[in-house]
């Protein structure tokens, strides 16, 4: 996904479902679900703050600060000089500001990071998990989220109880696409890669857990194109629904 489409952030998707697989050998027998934060929760209206409290630059601050949210992280994850999630985006916010010359005041900046201590679900996701918890199977986030974001994310309505627990990157003090960030799922669940979905919200995450070993699928709710590194996932569709269409046929009985 180029970066325009990854600081767009999920837009609803309009038109025809997307769902399809590639012709890689899928693994049968699926028997856990793992899933980036992106695609279980919703990042709008941190946007949407960011133009409330900015309007007259709320778009461009906006899109800054989400490419050097990544930039330091795949930074961090590639030098060994591991600063969290959290971190990693407070800096990104006072970069971002500082390049636009705008002057932040530290209520607001504070506002906007808070912000990411509440994110709520996609309307879609916990229905849909409780479709995949039904089927047996076992779920978990596997995000760069630190994990004071992602416990508070899955206190949400709708969400209790359905997580097997949440795996945050920070465990190995790193970021997805690291390979160690990945091998936590296998770890955490206890068996083979190729009996684990994983759940993306972008297409280098896919591209990440598919060089991993992980089969995958994208939500892909901005219908945005597969990133050109030469790996396919095994799906993508727009919502959470389709996810689950992909799963009921091929979980382990």
């Amino acid at each position: 996904m180029k970066r325009r489409q990854i600081i767009a952030g999920a837009a609803a998707f309009a038109g025809a479902s997307l769902l399809r697989t590639t012709n890689a050998k899928a693994a049968t027998g699926y028997r856990a679900v793992a899933f980036d934060g992106l695609a279980l929760f919703d990042t709008r209206p941190i946007g949407a703050l960011v133009s409330a409290l900015v309007p007259e630059k709320g778009v461009e601050l906006g899109n800054l600060w989400r490419v050097k949210q990544f930039d330091y992280q795949w930074l961090s994850a590639l030098s060994g000089h591991y600063r969290d999630f959290e971190q990693a985006t407070a800096g990104a916010l006072a970069f971002a500001a500082r390049s636009l010359k705008i002057d932040l005041a530290p209520r607001d900046r504070e506002r906007l990071l808070h912000a990411w201590l509440e994110l709520k679900p996609w309307p879609d996701v916990p229905a849909a998990l409780q479709s995949l918890k039904r089927l047996g199977l076992r779920l978990a986030p596997l995000a760069n989220f630190t994990p004071a974001i992602l416990e508070r994310a899955v206190a949400n309505p709708g969400l209790d109880g359905v997580f097997e627990q949440v795996i945050s990157t920070d465990r190995r003090r790193t970021f997805k696409p690291d390979p160690r960030a990945y091998q936590l799922g296998v770890d955490v669940f206890g068996i083979g890669r190729d009996q684990i979905v994983f759940v993306a919200s972008a297409g280098w995450d896919v591209a990440g857990a598919r060089w991993f070993g992980y089969p995958t699928f994208w939500v892909n709710r901005n219908g945005a194109p597969a990133e050109e590194l030469g790996v396919e996932g095994f799906a993508v569709g727009r919502d959470m629904k389709e996810l689950v269409e992909f799963v009921r046929p091929r979980v382990a009985r």
